[in-house]
């Protein structure tokens, strides 16, 4: 079972990932991309998922058209992890081979 983040690793993490920001009314991280179109946003949801699958990690996310809302968490943690962390680094990885933003 992976380790909820301490609040100072969790700090340190989320200068790593600037784009990324403390979810409001829970222990997550969350991010909004937006894409030239449904298209790069699919494409970047596709390349997500199959990390995600590989990790036995899912996120929490919502699509409409060019906009990916991302959540992520690890519930048996109650709070974010190392994979989320991972996770969202690689998203952001992604987002760029997409052209989002």
């Amino acid at each position: 079972m992976m380790t909820k983040l301490t609040k100072a690793e969790l700090k340190t993490a989320l200068e790593r990932l600037p784009d990324w920001a403390l979810a409001k009314d829970r222990e997550a991280i969350v991010r909004k991309f937006k894409f030239q179109d449904f298209d790069d946003a699919f494409a970047f949801m596709t390349r997500s998922a199959l990390l995600a699958a590989k990790m036995d990690h899912h996120p929490e996310w919502f699509n409409v058209y060019n906009k990916v809302d991302v959540t992520l968490t690890t519930h048996d943690a109650g709070g974010v992890t190392q994979k989320d962390i991972a996770l969202a680094t690689a998203m952001d990885s992604y987002a760029a081979m997409s052209g989002g933003k």
